[in-house]
């Protein structure tokens, strides 16, 4: 069946909210760049179909330690609100949640991410911050499962659902990958969002890697999780 595109285009006031979204989100990783953390930031920052209740949503693609990462913040002055440690399912990566205000998260992994985890990102749409700073603007997968695609007066959108193939080959990114999303979206509008496997906040006297190895002491399938990736 014939998909049609819906074209939108941004008012003044939508330009103005993408950038200043944007120049937040730039300071944010070029504080964690300083220190040799390669980040990138996804989703509707990435593809520019910001809105109202759009999240900056950070992610530290590969850190050395989360010591670098809150040092890194430390020196730049910058408060953390709260920190999490997430586990969604048993069989994906345990991560950790830096939350700097409601609307500004950093993440990253605390143990090695499958392909379709780490394509995750590029999936949403997901941009460096030399990118960020050069204004691309990328395509990339929203809640709704429509495909935006940046445009010079706004974006355009397409369901992927019937389009899974040829949305893996538009994000250069695996079906597995889409297919894995487009379910895991479309049971959260059915049953709206369900439990994950484990959520733990951080105390200020503790780090994330004691808390990993809390949970690793404690939880069997999150001892087989770590050596499943090793």
């Amino acid at each position: 069946m014939r998909q049609d595109t819906i074209k939108v285009f941004y008012t003044f006031d939508r330009w103005s909210k993408l950038q200043a979204y944007r120049e937040k989100t730039a300071k944010i990783m070029t504080v964690l760049e300083k220190f040799n953390l390669q980040t990138v930031v996804h989703g509707s920052i990435a593809r520019g179909d910001v809105t109202k209740s759009s999240d900056i949503d950070i992610f530290v693609v590969d850190p050395p330690s989360s010591f670098q990462i809150e040092t890194a913040l430390e020196v730049a002055s910058i408060k953390v609100a709260n920190r999490f440690v997430v586990q969604a399912t048993p069989l994906y990566a345990m991560k950790a949640y830096i939350e700097l205000d409601e609307k500004t998260t950093i993440s990253f992994p605390l143990m090695r991410m499958r392909k379709v985890e780490r394509e995750f990102y590029k999936f949403s749409g997901e941009v460096t911050l030399a990118q960020l700073k050069q204004n691309l603007r990328v395509k990339g997968v929203d809640k709704r499962l429509m495909l935006i695609k940046p445009t010079k007066t706004g974006h355009e959108e397409i369901s992927i659902i019937g389009n899974e193939n040829q949305t893996a080959k538009i994000l250069d990114i695996s079906v597995e990958t889409v297919l894995d999303r487009t379910h895991a979206l479309r049971r959260r509008d059915a049953v709206g969002r369900t439990g994950t496997f484990i959520k733990r906040e951080l105390q200020p006297n503790e780090n994330f890697e004691m808390i990993l190895k809390e949970l690793s002491d404690a939880n069997p399938a999150v001892r087989r999780r770590i050596k499943s990736s090793a």
